[in-house]
């Protein structure tokens, strides 16, 4: 009775410091017809002092810069008994509060009618809200508990789908601002399927679909049965699910096709916002954003790089691992999917092709290393800005820079010491993951040289292709599984032009690449094309047909204008360097049983190989 009582005096004394400390807000959609929702802020126990309150300028899972407060206006702020408060606003998403009581309650509108995975929309069919995006916190009060109720009428048969605790109907909680602004919240007439997963350890946790989409539950039930499989896959490689926060983990899955189109990771969840008029008839498109973004609960979620830790809300954070984060994640994504038999091999193919061809031949590769590649993810990963930049020139996005790095690894690993990359991504969670401690990439190089038994392996290859800018012999390693690397057009001539943007019946230049004929003839963004070899251009096709007519070595006049002013220059035709990967069968030559062996055991599903 003893220890009743005391548990139960903790507990009284617990809801009270809750009570006493919580950030509470109650949201509601009198204008949704008009993309504005109204919120309330509640915070008890204001210490004394300016009391400063802004909106995010980052979000989690995205690492460019964002400003939210953008779509906040009608802000207002009040005491305890209704009193107005004055408000001096000293940045476009900071409100100060100099003179308070202890309670103060702020009130404002938000304007939300972008739906993808790091804005708000709101409308007569739904609520889409990442936190970040609709929800201004009082600075210095990060560890305080939060509690959201949202009021809608219950004739539009509305429920609300979020990674957030239930406390009470519609009402719900997060222990602390990193936690709300890492779950996104879906309001809507949606539609559910679930299933539960157990681990080795015979715990048994939930994985919901949720579908605001215009389909039937039967088209939803089918397609929860796909990423069923596709969990599955994704569990072989881990073989140990992540201890999702209160036993569920959420797909919240938007589909319409004037959405923006996203996939934003979150700890228990993932925002998924596809543009299509439906699920059904475009499965097999939609499922690479759910394979990437579930691998995400163990790869940057638990299995984190400390440059994310914490998250920094007042802007971006700077990571040295998102060729790691984000690129293995993309090479998984693709890959696992193969492995459930939801895409094809030639699918994956194709997958490693678009991998390969960029970092062998993007001057982004060549001239930038991965780590430098993540660096640029504050200016490149959906961040906005009206300025044009050389980004074509000096990126090569980390998504495909990383996926590369982790088909060399995977073929390495496989080739030279009888280990695969599940094997590696299994260390890291033994070591990083599971215990949630963060990375950084000494860590990262110390593991693989403790799976390889091998230093200097482990040095080198994070010497060269990691640190550096050198890339692996990608033909040399994709025979082993009987996949011919070559060239996809031989002998054929190439300008570099790439895409021309046609405005009133002129072809303009985009911007051209080091190294290609176009760029070494001085050509350039805003060009206009007049003529080529004597014949007037007038639209992409012209230009095309003469590249036909010609071959490698070739050399012709190119006449442009260039603000109102006509000049020449000439342009050396250079062979065609893209590549192409093809199963060897294909080519005519022999796919021997070691490189089948080889090829079933890498794209062959992993779920019924032995479990260690």
């Amino acid at each position: 009775m003893k220890k009743f009582l005391s548990a139960a005096l903790f507990s009284t004394l617990s809801l009270s410091a809750f009570a006493q400390n919580e950030i509470s807000y109650v949201v509601s959609f009198p204008n949704a017809i008009h993309h504005e929702a109204e919120i309330a802020m509640s915070v008890a126990n204001v210490p004394a002092g300016n009391l400063t309150v802004r909106m995010s300028r980052s979000s989690p899972g995205r690492y460019a810069t964002h400003e939210f407060g953008k779509n906040v206006y009608h802000f207002k702020a009040f005491d305890q008994g209704g009193k107005p408060l004055k408000i001096n606003q000293t940045a476009g998403d900071v409100y100060e509060i100099p003179s308070h009581g202890k309670e103060v309650k702020i009130t404002y509108t938000v304007f939300g009618n972008w739906i993808d995975g790091t804005y708000s929309g709101f409308d007569e069919t739904h609520a889409h809200m990442n936190i970040p995006a609709t929800f201004a916190f009082p600075v210095g009060m990060d560890a305080r508990p939060r509690t959201v109720q949202f009021k809608y009428p219950e004739k539009q048969g509305w429920k609300v789908a979020t990674q957030l605790k239930p406390l009470e109907k519609n009402t719900f909680y997060a222990a602390n601002l990193q936690y709300f602004m890492d779950s996104p919240i879906e309001i809507a007439n949606y539609k559910t399927a679930k299933w539960d997963v157990k681990d080795h350890d015979g715990k048994t946790q939930t994985i919901h679909l949720i579908a605001h989409s215009n389909d039937t539950q039967v088209a939803i039930d089918n397609y929860a049965g796909m990423l069923k499989k596709m969990v599955d896959e994704h569990y072989a490689v881990w073989r140990d699910f992540p201890t999702y926060d209160y036993g569920n983990y959420y797909f919240l899955e938007d589909v319409y096709p004037t959405n923006a189109g996203d996939g934003m990771e979150h700890r228990n969840s993932t925002s998924i916002v596809q543009r299509t008029e439906k699920i059904q008839g475009y499965e097999s498109s939609l499922l690479g954003t759910f394979s990437h973004e579930y691998f995400h609960s163990w790869n940057v979620e638990r299995l984190r790089p400390k440059t994310l830790e914490p998250f920094n809300f007042e802007h971006s954070n700077i990571s040295d691992e998102l060729w790691l984060a984000e690129g293995f994640t993309q090479y998984y994504g693709g890959l696992l999917l193969t492995r459930a038999g939801l895409k094809t091999v030639d699918n994956t193919a194709q997958a490693f092709n678009g991998m390969v061809n960029a970092v062998l031949n993007s001057p982004g590769a060549k001239n930038f290393s991965p780590i430098e590649a993540s660096r640029y993810a504050v200016f490149a990963d959906a961040g906005v800005a009206i300025d044009q930049t050389n980004k074509g020139n000096i990126f090569l996005s980390y998504y495909t820079y990383g996926a590369a790095t982790a088909l060399a690894l995977d073929l390495r690993l496989r080739s030279e010491f009888k280990l695969t990359l599940d094997d590696y991504m299994r260390a890291l969670w033994k070591a990083y993951g599971k215990p949630e401690i963060p990375y950084t990439t000494p860590d990262l190089e110390k593991t693989l040289a403790s799976l390889t038994k091998n230093e200097v392996f482990a040095k080198d290859f994070f010497g060269r292709y990691i640190y550096g800018k050198e890339k692996n012999d990608y033909a040399k390693l994709l025979l082993n599984a009987g996949f011919v690397l070559r060239k996809a057009k031989p002998g054929q001539a190439y300008t570099g032009f790439g895409n021309f943007n046609p405005t009133d019946s002129k072809i303009t230049v985009m911007q051209t690449l080091q190294g290609t004929p176009a760029y070494q003839a001085g050509l350039d963004v805003g060009d206009i094309i007049l003529s080529i070899d004597g014949q007037n251009v007038t639209d992409a096709s012209v230009v095309d047909n003469i590249t036909k007519s010609h071959k490698p070595g070739d050399v012709v006049e190119i006449n442009y204008q260039y603000r109102g002013e006509n000049k020449t220059t000439k342009l050396t035709f250079a062979e065609n360097p893209a590549l192409e990967i093809v199963s060897i069968e294909k080519t005519g030559a022999t796919l021997t049983p070691r490189m089948q062996n080889f090829r079933d055991n890498w794209l062959n599903s992993q779920v019924n190989s032995k479990q260690k």
